[in-house]
């Protein structure tokens, strides 16, 4: 079943780099250029790279786990991650400077991730 092991390997990616991320909030900032400049930002880079990427990766486990949220589980993926590459998109298209081999990846998986999702929830 092509859902249920996206929604393993999702919460097996989210959430492995989300604990990475909260244990560390400077390893999101450097993959992505960014400069934590007090304790705001690195509170902000740990709770939004640590805390959510982990949440989101635990619900992914538990719809994988449990059939009844199979569904909301393919649905978070497309709506959220849809959403997130949609953005993503959009500001690499706006944005003034090039961007480089972290946003074209990040860009390709989340893509990725939200057209599989699309595909076995409306199959």
């Amino acid at each position: 079943m092509l859902g249920k092991g996206l929604l393993w390997a999702t919460a097996i990616i989210f959430g492995a780099y989300g604990m990475a991320c909260f244990i560390d909030p400077n390893l999101p900032a450097n993959y992505a250029g960014l400069q934590i400049s007090n304790g705001d930002a690195y509170a902000e880079m740990g709770a939004m790279y640590g805390g959510l990427q982990f949440g989101f990766g635990l619900f992914c486990g538990i719809c994988a786990f449990r059939p009844s949220l199979y569904r909301a589980g393919l649905m978070l993926l497309v709506t959220a991650i849809g959403c997130l590459a949609a953005a993503r998109l959009y500001s690499a298209w706006d944005a003034d400077f090039l961007v480089g081999v972290y946003t074209w990846g990040a860009l390709a998986f989340e893509t990725l991730v939200a057209l599989v999702a699309a595909r076995c929830l409306w199959r």
